[in-house]
């Protein structure tokens, strides 16, 4: 009982045991809430402080010295008639070729192995975005023991030998993003993800190019087999007339081996072009994903020309390449590992965080005697590190230079890759105007040469001559329309798959773009706002 009595002249309280640990745990459950309350101040300030500061710099474009145009011509003002869609090989007119591109995009191995890559690079971002956010874990146990009844001190009565433990609480961790070093990890990851993109893009143009470059060769290798065969039996037939004037006197022997000789040349030539079709038909059939793939004989003569790009195209357009906006992703992601570099070398600071029950029995977990809780702060500062720290900043400042040598080398081969394309194409053009004129002489020579020699004005050697000179102006023919139509392949590509004079330029990437986007990360590409 409590009760008060008399020392001296001063009345003093008198507390029971019971009354003075009440007050001790009150004082106890004030001193936690002022603890606990303490703690979420430090909590809520610093982390409205860690959104204040990013180390590293930002990411600026960088500046590249081009020419305004490709030099194939006055600038050209933007048209309606001068766009290249994506599908660019569409514009050929060949409903085999649409069909052979698209089997190429749908069963091809390395486009299949880009997708699963840039697959992998959206689950790393968004790995990437969760560690901004607070990991919360349930943590349960439930523990049957016994204690010795042999020790140095005797159980007291009452206390059981075999006891239960039931335990059941939440708990979280988080890393106070002072200096942004997550912050700029996920943005190192998403510029890596478009970078990944970008490449499944460079890949499934080089292997559309590719494909219709082989499809073009196989319709030249058609074309000039029918044109070997059209030789083969011409030759075939002046071995006839050979023969003839010779059974007749009119001619020598000579005539007739020069013949035969002219005819087997011919035959051994019709046997390697037929090799080589073989060769690419098999090529299409690796690209296409289809091992047994046979395609049906045509003529490239017959394949429409595609049209010519207008002068001037803008040195702009290589912006659109995504070689070129891969290197450029792969610059800001380096970028922004130079900001993750430096931020390591500041102090970590983390909160953990714990609140649960804990009783012997199930039914009390619950209770608010079970209750357990913690709240914690943790700071990690390098105090010497032998430099390592520092030597991890520049290999990342290193690696930032070697990416903008990437990226401003991407741009100039590109600018190159279109100036030769152009060339290449306007040559090839001017090239077959001459190489018609050459073929009409070439038939017209044939002619007047089987007419000398029939009317005995000339040797039959004449008649060899004309022959060669005529296979070789058709084989020219075939070949130089076989170049002029993968020059134009090789712009497509350059350009990366078309051209549009309006087409504006991707805008640059900026620092932190992405925090937001924690789940269903986006592949589209990063834009300014």
């Amino acid at each position: 009982m409590a009760g008060n009595r008399i020392v001296g002249n001063r009345l003093v309280e008198h507390r029971s045991a019971d009354d003075r640990l009440a007050g001790h745990r009150s004082a106890d459950h004030r001193s936690d809430r002022h603890r606990a309350a303490a703690a979420a101040l430090l909590f809520t300030l610093t982390l409205l402080a860690g959104g204040c500061t990013v180390m590293g710099p930002d990411y600026q474009r960088p500046a590249v010295n081009l020419p305004a145009d490709f030099g194939n011509g006055e600038a050209a003002t933007a048209a309606a008639d001068t766009m290249i869609p994506a599908d660019w090989w569409r514009r050929y007119g060949d409903a085999e070729l649409d069909a052979l591109v698209d089997s190429v995009f749908a069963s091809n191995t390395d486009l299949r192995l880009a997708a699963a890559q840039l697959e992998e690079a959206e689950a790393v971002l968004r790995e990437t975005y969760a560690v901004l956010y607070p990991q919360l874990n349930l943590d349960a146990a439930s523990t049957r023991s016994r204690v010795t009844t042999r020790g140095a001190q005797p159980i007291p009565a009452g206390i059981p030998v075999v006891r239960w433990d039931q335990r059941a609480a939440f708990s979280t961790s988080f890393e106070l993003d002072f200096w942004g070093r997550l912050r700029r990890g996920a943005e190192a990851a998403q510029a890596q993800l478009l970078a990944t993109q970008y490449g499944k893009d460079v890949v499934q143009l080089g292997l559309a190019g590719t494909a219709v470059q082989a499809y073009f060769l196989l319709r030249s290798l058609d074309a000039q087999i029918a044109v070997t065969r059209d030789s083969l039996a011409a030759r075939e037939e002046s071995l006839a007339v050979a023969r003839a004037r010779a059974r007749g006197g009119l001619a020598s022997e000579l005539d007739v081996y020069q013949a035969e000789g002219l005819r087997a040349d011919a035959a051994v030539q019709l046997n390697d072009l037929q090799r080589q079709r073989a060769a690419v038909e098999r090529q299409l059939g690796v690209l296409s994903g289809r091992l047994d793939l046979r395609v049906a004989s045509g003529d490239l003569r017959a394949l429409p020309v595609p049209p010519t790009p207008p002068v001037g195209l803008p040195s702009s357009l290589l912006d659109r390449r995504p070689d070129v906006r891969q290197a450029e992703a792969a610059l800001a992601a380096a970028n922004a590992r130079i900001g993750v570099a430096k931020a390591a070398m500041r102090p970590t600071i983390s909160l953990t965080g714990m609140l649960g029950g804990q009783s012997r029995d199930l039914s009390d977990l619950l209770s608010a005697g079970a209750r357990i809780w913690s709240l914690g702060v943790g700071l990690s500062l390098p105090i010497f590190d032998a430099g390592r720290l520092q030597a991890r900043t520049d290999q990342a400042e290193a690696r930032e230079r070697q990416a903008l040598a990437a990226y401003q080398k991407s741009t100039e081969t590109a600018f190159r890759e279109v100036a030769d394309a152009l060339n290449n194409i306007e040559r090839s053009a001017a090239a077959e105007q001459q190489l018609d004129v050459r073929l009409q002489a070439a038939r017209n020579t044939v002619r007047l040469a089987r007419l000398r020699y029939e009317a005995g004005y000339s040797a039959y050697l004449e008649v060899l001559d004309a022959l060669r000179n005529q296979n070789d102006a058709e084989l020219a023919m075939v070949r130089n329309r076989q170049a002029r139509l993968a020059y134009s392949v090789d712009l497509m590509k350059a350009l990366g798959g078309g051209w549009t004079a309006s087409e504006p330029a991707p805008l640059p990437l900026t620092p932190v773009q992405a925090v937001g986007k924690v789940f269903g990360a986006s592949s589209e590409p990063l834009s300014a706002p």
